[in-house]
């Protein structure tokens, strides 16, 4: 009976040592990516209609990772100009929205934030005068930013036949 005993206690000991006892899992950062961008490429959202996902993360202590992007809440600010204006770009919801998935979509009114830096279409390098810069925060923390420049409108650039971004 006594050996019993003791191998009970032993395994009630080994099981609570295994768990992390008295240790708290608690969120260190949260990060925010688009889904099917790679890296540090340069996303773009093209055309009305069109779309981009947001995914937002709350990145644990232990090293659990689980999506927030459904909780998150997003400010964006409007940073440069609509190429084809000059003007300030206007602040959402105007140009695009983002729902409570992390949908962003595009809509009126549409601008183009690219020019080409060698003013050929078959050869264009591109730059941007014009990006949203949105921030996701969820429980507290927020997230590393992301650029999103927009192609939501045909390019009025000479010889560019309409071309706005890569």
């Amino acid at each position: 009976m006594k050996r019993t005993n003791i191998l009970a206690t032993l395994l009630g000991v080994i099981s609570l040592l295994s768990t992390g006892c008295g240790t708290s899992d608690k969120i260190g950062s949260v990060s925010m990516q688009i889904v099917g961008a790679s890296g540090a490429g340069v996303v773009d959202l093209k055309g009305l209609g069109g779309t981009l996902q947001l995914a937002v993360s709350a990145n644990y202590t232990s090293g659990k990772i689980i999506d927030q992007t459904n909780f998150a809440t997003y400010t964006v600010t409007a940073e440069g100009v609509d190429n084809n204006t000059q003007l300030p770009l206007p602040a959402p919801p105007m140009t695009f929205t983002i729902n409570s998935t992390g949908m962003i979509t595009a809509v009126d009114p549409a601008v183009c934030t690219w020019f080409s830096t060698t003013g050929d279409p078959k050869t264009a390098g591109w730059a941007f005068t014009g990006d949203y810069k949105i921030v996701a925060k969820y429980h507290g923390f927020s997230s590393n930013p992301v650029f999103i420049p927009i192609a939501s409108a045909a390019s009025n650039q000479a010889n560019m036949q309409g071309q706005c971004g890569p």
